[in-house]
């Protein structure tokens, strides 16, 4: 079996093809080892490959005047750059930046579209994940719009809790390495609103910070938080 069809069958997108279909796919990625703060593409560029995660952190942002406003954080079987197979000479919505050592699979639209044309579930699973991404954008300008900056940030680690999370000895680890300016941005406020959020978190003992990971160690009074 090819070495790229178990993270394939991971990841949403493919999740209902079959093992022999996967197959036919895969010798169209190819795998890529890339280094720390190395910029993807940036905000702009033409948009002609798609990228799958396999191990490592991918930070999916962009600029607002001199402001980084960071839209996603990517890692283990997550994918991007999915706007690109479905149109044409498609431009960037945001930068793609990796914020650790990752191996990634990347396709190139060209190689793709010939499966595509083939493949209507395919093209479903794609309509799906484009609206679920807007979905979640439009819940991002509605957090930035209506809820205070305590409550956007502790939205954001529940939400970095569900989707990068880890159950460990009955409570929750982020498993990436946040620094407080990261999760600033992902709050879309300043670096001393979110650490001093992260210091009344600890000394209620909701969460504990070890080497920039989080730890949440009571998730409901956590969630309670959010009002």
């Amino acid at each position: 079996m090819h070495s790229i069809v178990p993270l394939l069958k991971e990841v949403p997108l493919f999740e209902d093809f079959s093992v022999s279909e996967l197959m036919s796919i895969s010798p169209l990625f190819t795998e890529r080892k890339i280094k720390k703060n190395t910029v993807l593409f940036h905000e702009g560029d033409l948009g002609n490959e798609f990228f799958i995660i396999e191990t490592g952190v991918v930070k999916i942002y962009r600029i607002d005047y001199t402001k980084e406003v960071i839209l996603s954080l990517l890692s283990e079987g997550d994918y991007f750059g999915e706007m690109s197979l479905i149109q044409q000479d498609m431009t960037r919505s945001a930068t793609a930046e990796t914020l650790a050592n990752t191996t990634m699979y990347s396709l190139m639209r060209s190689d793709f579209i010939e499966f595509l044309e083939k493949s209507p579930k395919l093209c479903l699973k794609l309509l799906e994940s484009t609206m679920e991404r807007l979905r979640n954008a439009n819940d991002q300008i509605a957090n930035l719009t209506f809820l205070d900056v305590r409550t956007r940030t502790i939205k954001v680690i529940a939400r970095l809790a569900e989707e990068h999370g880890i159950v460990r000895q009955g409570g929750v680890l982020i498993n990436m390495k946040l620094t407080h300016q990261q999760l600033a941005n992902l709050a879309g406020t300043v670096r001393e609103s979110v650490t001093k959020v992260l210091q009344e978190l600890q000394e209620d003992q909701i969460i504990t910070i070890d080497k920039k990971m989080i730890y949440i160690r009571r998730m409901e009074a956590l969630k309670e938080r959010i009002v």
